[in-house]
């Protein structure tokens, strides 16, 4: 009896390696919490189409913006043919800050691999007639409180990162939430804000177009497409460092083995050369990380902005 319970689970063991090793044998989803659209959206159709060309299957994107697109990815049948985007804002930030949403980034999900990062940038309208880091701090040292900023939201990328901003420049500027990136950077178009930080993607061509003035980027190193403008650290607050992740995730109970393969490819599919080249026109930057790396990667973070949320006092809506 025992030996034929072994040759049963040996059996049972062989199928469940050859059910994997056929994966995919249907078409995979990719579920994005973005408007179609959307930088995010953009750079995750030229990878899913990849993914498509790497498994000879087809890779569907669906988006569903906000919390209902991670809500649908955190519920879904657990058999690996339903992955979800996310960012930081997704998996850290926002779970630091606001403690009654609908799921959970740690318990539902399981991170598969990193894609790409988008680099920030520090811009002014022209009318402030601020051209460099120092002169804007310490034209908000002069007036403290006069300057507004704008953002896609509260705890959104670039709400986090002018809090960051002002506690390491010692500075107070007026924070003008709104819904969604696009509102953001028009009204400061418009000039009815002077300040903000924003995606790369988002703004480059209006600061091609002289609508709005670069002081730096947030990233640790300069931007390819950029590589005239330094970054905030060069420019005089050493050591700032901020860059908006995406990467895709599984629910949580997808088997192991599916979740290496994924991993795996998905790196091969961001380090393709044709799939980086049209990723950095976008204005993205690849930056692939294996599931392990990612989860690493992710505790390392939610460390860091624990201290920043509790130190500069954010909180949810």
């Amino acid at each position: 009896m025992t030996h034929f319970k072994s040759l049963l689970a040996i059996a049972g063991f062989t199928f469940f390696t050859l059910a994997h090793a056929s994966y995919p044998e249907k078409a995979v989803k990719i579920i994005i919490p973005f408007p179609a659209g959307a930088a995010a959206d953009n750079a995750m159709r030229v990878v899913g189409k990849k993914l498509s060309d790497i498994w000879g299957q087809p890779v569907v994107i669906e988006n569903k913006p906000g919390v209902p697109g991670l809500q649908a990815g955190a519920f879904a049948q657990p058999d690996g043919y339903t992955l979800v985007m996310g960012a930081g804002s997704n998996f850290v930030t926002g779970p630091l800050i606001n403690s009654k949403l609908p799921y959970s980034a740690s318990k539902d999900f399981s991170p598969v691999g990193r894609v790409l990062i988008n680099v920030p940038i520090l811009t002014v309208h022209p009318s402030l007639q601020v051209k460099t880091v120092k002169d804007l701090i310490a034209y908000a040292k002069k007036q403290p409180g006069t300057l507004n900023y704008s953002s896609s939201g509260i705890g959104s990328p670039n709400h986090l990162a002018m809090e960051m901003f002002q506690g390491m420049s010692d500075t107070k500027l007026v924070h003008i939430p709104y819904k969604g990136a696009s509102p953001s950077v028009n009204e400061m178009l418009a000039g009815h804000v002077e300040v903000g930080i924003n995606a790369v993607p988002s703004v480059i061509q209006h600061i091609k177009t002289g609508k709005l003035i670069p002081l730096a980027v947030a990233s640790a190193k300069r931007d390819r497409n950029l590589p005239d403008v330094p970054t905030i650290s060069e420019a005089g607050l050493t050591g700032f460092e901020y860059e908006i992740w995406y990467a895709l995730f599984f629910q949580s109970k997808v088997p192991a083995e599916i979740t290496q393969k994924v991993s795996k490819d998905l790196q091969k599919a961001v380090l393709d050369p044709e799939v980086s080249k049209q990723l950095q026109i976008q204005g993205a930057e690849p930056a692939p990380l294996g599931h392990t790396e990612l989860a690493a990667f992710i505790e390392r973070d939610i460390a860091r902005w624990k201290v920043i949320i509790k130190d500069r006092n954010i909180r949810a809506e």
